[in-house]
C-alpha cells in the first residue's frame, strides 16, 4: 500500500498482510515548499532525489523487466540513498524543527524505511503518481455529485472505478470491456469469475 505521510492509513498498514510504501513525490514537495526558508539545504535534497528519478525514468527507457529494474536500483539508487538519509540525520539537528526544512526534514525521516522500500521489489514504483493521475477523474466526478447517497453506494462505486480504471491500465476501452463483460458474465461459471478481471481478459474477445 503506497499513501502519503497521513496517519489515517497507519490502521490499515498494521495488518500483517499489508506492506506499506511511501510516495517520493510527496517528499519531494515539501522540500520544494522549503526552498524560501533555506534554499541550499532544500536545493541538496532535490538534486538527490531527482537523481532517483532519474534512475526510474532510464529502466523505464531501457524496458526492463521487475527483476532487471531491482538490480538497476540496487546498482545506481542505493548508494544515493544512504547518502541521503546521512544527510537527513546530520540536518535535523541543525534546523528550526518548525521551520519548513525543518518540517520537511522530519517528514521525510519520518517515512524513510517505507520511502526507501521501492528498491526491495522491481513491481513496486518510486511514488504513487500513476494512481492518482488514474484517481483524478473520481476527484472531478466528486466535487460534481458531491454524496454517493450511501455507503453502500460509495463501496460499489469503489469497485466499479477499480475495475474500469484496471481495464485503461490494461489496453482495454474501459466502455468495450464493461459491455462486453456485461453480456458474458450472467452465464460464466463462479469458480471462474477472476478470468474476467482485466488483467486476465486476453483469452476473450471485445467486439
Amino acid at each position: 500500500m503506497q499513501t502519503d505521510g497521513y496517519a489515517g492509513y497507519n490502521e490499515v498498514g498494521r495488518r500483517p498482510d499489508v506492506i506499506q510504501l511511501a510516495c517520493f513525490a510527496h517528499a519531494r514537495r515539501k522540500f520544494e515548499h522549503a526552498l524560501k526558508n533555506d534554499k541550499k539545504r532544500a536545493c541538496w535534497m532535490l538534486k538527490r532525489i531527482r537523481y532517483l528519478y532519474m534512475v526510474e525514468r532510464k529502466a523505464r527507457e531501457l524496458g526492463l523487466s521487475s527483476e532487471e529494474r531491482y538490480r538497476f536500483r540496487q546498482r545506481h539508487s542505493i548508494r544515493q540513498l544512504d547518502k541521503m538519509y546521512q544527510w537527513l540525520l546530520k540536518n535535523r539537528a541543525e534546523v528550526v524543527p518548525k521551520s519548513a526544512i525543518g518540517q520537511a526534514i522530519d517528514y521525510t525521516l519520518s517515512l524513510w524505511t517505507r520511502l526507501k522500500r521501492y528498491v526491495e521489489d522491481g513491481r513496486l514504483e518510486i511514488d504513487n503518481n500513476l494512481v492518482e493521475n488514474s484517481i483524478r477523474p473520481v476527484a472531478i466526478g466528486r466535487k460534481n455529485y458531491l454524496f454517493a447517497g450511501s455507503h453502500n453506494g460509495a463501496k460499489w462505486a469503489a469497485i466499479f472505478y477499480t475495475i474500469l480504471a484496471n481495464a485503461e491500465l490494461n489496453g482495454l476501452e474501459p466502455m468495450s470491456y464493461l459491455k462486453e463483460l456485461l453480456k458474458i458474465l450472467p452465464d460464466y461459471p463462479v469458480k471462474e469469475l477472476e478470468n474476467l478481471l482485466p488483467a486476465n481478459w486476453e483469452n476473450h474477445s471485445i467486439n
